[in-house]
């Protein structure tokens, strides 16, 4: 029984994009993966975690943990559950998510990166799904959106210490984020090795996925967010992450975003604390464990937050908003819908 858990902004988008593309093929090849698809492992996720209003996403999202359970549970071969928020569970709830398989070996996968790095991704990912929150506020504790945006997923460590104690370290896998410079298909390979997979039979996409946004293209954002109706989760996907921010802002001349110096040994602290933490506990590494050694975040900084003058903020504005007409009034029929990267 394997349980990917995350970390979010690790890489997992890209391999359950692999893993989801090829479930027929992955069955025949022994590993199963229960459920309809990749939204009732999110559904599963927050439901072992015992989300409040969890009906309000979707009817069927209540009851996700334990339907998986029970297909995982009437398997003879391998099974792997993925979705990297189950890395926000408690640690009752991780000890009661690996006691649900009592007759099978249960493996925890967990993908990992610089905390420098996931921190700065995720707090990026949560203004693309209609956060407010600024870098500083986040680095003070506050939530930067629901659970899944906080330091309580991104801290390595903490989500460590939580999953672990009712496993030997044979039976964590922690997989290093490949850097800069490394085979783009090197993360899928070392996925794949933990399940027991041949990694060439499966293709992985060339692509990037959740493309990352610059920092005046996120400072943008998350101005506009401040003036959005509420939206729910499914209108928050569509429309702000995918047509705001994926869509248009993504396509907007990008300059890369720095963490401020302030946070810096920080961030070196928790890297510390997550690779000692891995090495006295014997857990099983794919990639270089020194990656995680907080350098990540000093390697090619970009422009910190709070350096983005308002003059590059009206000019991103300025374009999204052309942006939008050209679509509204090709929406009416009039004209042509706009070619990507043209008005």
């Amino acid at each position: 029984m394997f349980l990917h858990i995350g970390l979010p902004k690790t890489g997992t988008t890209y391999l359950q994009q692999v893993v989801w593309g090829n479930r027929d093929r992955l069955r025949a090849a022994g590993l199963h993966v229960p459920g309809f698809g990749h939204r009732e492992h999110l559904w599963a996720a927050l439901d072992l975690q015992e989300r409040p209003r969890l009906a309000k996403r979707h009817p069927d999202a209540p009851g996700a943990w334990q339907r998986l359970v029970d297909e995982a549970s009437a398997q003879a071969g391998d099974v792997l559950i993925t979705h990297e928020f189950f890395c926000g569970a408690s640690a009752e709830q991780a000890s009661r998510a690996i006691a649900s398989f009592p007759d099978a070996e249960v493996h925890l996968v967990v993908t990992a990166r610089d905390a420098a790095s996931v921190v700065s991704a995720g707090w990026q990912e949560s203004v693309k799904n209609g956060g407010t929150v600024d870098l500083d506020a986040v680095m003070a504790g506050q939530p930067a959106g629901g659970p899944e945006f906080s330091m309580r997923t991104w801290d390595l460590a903490g989500v460590l210490e939580r999953w672990t104690p009712d496993l030997t370290g044979d039976r964590v896998h922690v997989l290093v984020m490949p850097g800069a410079g490394q085979a783009r298909d090197l993360h899928w390979r070392h996925f794949a090795e933990v399940l027991g997979l041949d990694p060439d039979a499966y293709a992985a996409p060339d692509d990037a996925v959740n493309p990352a946004l610059g920092i005046v293209q996120i400072e943008t954002l998350r101005l506009v967010n401040k003036h959005l109706p509420r939206y729910s989760a499914q209108e928050r996907g569509v429309w702000i992450r995918g047509y705001l921010a994926e869509d248009l802002l993504a396509r907007q001349p990008r300059e890369r975003g720095g963490l401020p110096e302030q946070h810096r040994a920080r961030f070196a602290e928790l890297d510390r604390a997550a690779v000692d933490l891995v090495v006295e506990r014997g857990f099983h590494v794919l990639g270089d464990l020194s990656d995680l050694a907080g350098e990540g975040a000093l390697r090619g900084a970009g422009r910190e937050p709070d350096t983005v003058t308002g003059e590059e903020l009206l000019e991103s504005a300025a374009r999204l908003v052309a942006d939008i007409v050209a679509d509204v009034r090709a929406s009416t029929g009039d004209v042509p819908p706009r070619r990507r990267g043209n008005l």
